[in-house]
């Protein structure tokens, strides 16, 4: 649905994009990550033909953005980080005005501006100003005009940006609704920990190249090269003190052969890290409860997309 192949930006001596390949298929959900001024939204402004690439190649569902880009426009949908509204129209008069520059007349317009509006949840608000709005409301309805068309492919540029957290769910929601529908989006956020939940592939770029361009799966096991394990102790009993629990336990797990290091973190909480490749730790607990130390949870530190953000990029912007 989306490629690219050696895709650059060149503004002077300065790559915004630098030779970019990127492959997505009917109904994938890419999440494209970057530090600002990456290349993400020169990348979605040159795919819906707004720009043009100094050199390199780029399609969407077969169509060339060099020879068929009216084609192309009308099987995208892009919303950008930011973009303007007719503040003093109604919501329902803002969706039919874009509908028809869709050229969909007759019911069939109204038809599909109320349904849109059903879909972002914004039906009850069809009468109010466009201007009345908040700051979520008003990314919902740009994420309803560009669905107008019955897009088959999706370029959201920051679609959360600025908004609280129940704005974020809401958003986050529909994303999920448009990937059941067999979308294929393209979004860029800096919301990473929800964007693995919404995407099946992430891309990773940094001063316009592209560092990792895999499933979420395999980005997040590519960054786990050893798991850290939290052993929080039962509180201290009439024989010992915590800290004596504590030290206690820590030689113990020292001996355990899949064991690199063991600290105390605090006097009930240990944090032990395996050796690189281990992903069996269930004998840790026996070995506790065999030395009669008792705990109350063990847990593995989580991975996650900032992680493997912050691991994998520099901070370093174009």
């Amino acid at each position: 649905m989306i490629q690219t192949r050696d895709l650059t930006k060149v503004y002077g001596e300065l790559r915004a994009i630098d030779s970019l390949d990127i492959s997505l298929g009917e109904r994938d959900v890419f999440g494209f990550i970057g530090p600002n001024g990456a290349g993400k939204t020169t990348t979605m402004k040159i795919l819906t033909t707004l720009l043009e690439p100094s050199w390199g190649e780029a399609s969407v569902c077969g169509y060339s953005i060099y020879t068929h880009a009216a084609e192309l426009r009308r099987v995208i949908g892009y919303m950008p980080d930011f973009f303007g509204v007719y503040e003093d129209m109604q919501v329902i008069e803002y969706l039919e005005f874009f509908a028809a520059a869709y050229r969909i007349r007759g019911e069939k317009r109204k038809k599909r501006c109320e349904e849109m509006l059903e879909m972002v949840d914004l039906g009850y608000k069809r009468n109010a100003l466009v201007t009345s709005l908040s700051r979520g409301m008003t990314q919902r309805l740009g994420l309803a005009r560009v669905l107008l068309h019955d897009p088959q492919v999706l370029l959201l540029d920051e679609p959360a940006s600025g908004l609280d957290p129940r704005a974020r769910i809401e958003i986050r929601s529909i994303l999920k609704e448009l990937g059941r529908m067999g979308k294929t989006i393209m979004v860029s956020s800096h919301i990473l920990p929800e964007l693995a939940d919404v995407c099946n592939k992430i891309g990773i770029i940094e001063r316009g190249r592209l560092l990792v361009n895999a499933q979420v799966e395999d980005v997040l096991r590519q960054v786990r090269r050893s798991g850290l394990l939290h052993i929080t102790l039962a509180p201290e009993s009439k024989e010992s003190s915590s800290a004596e629990n504590c030290d206690r336990a820590a030689k113990i797990l020292e001996e355990l052969d899949i064991v690199e290091s063991v600290a105390s973190v605090e006097p009930t909480r240990i944090a032990i890290q395996l050796k690189e490749g281990i992903e069996d730790f269930s004998d840790i607990p026996l070995v506790l409860a065999e030395a009669g130390i008792r705990f109350l949870t063990l847990r593995e530190e989580e991975v996650n997309l900032e992680t493997a953000f912050m691991t994998l990029t520099k901070g370093i912007t174009s």
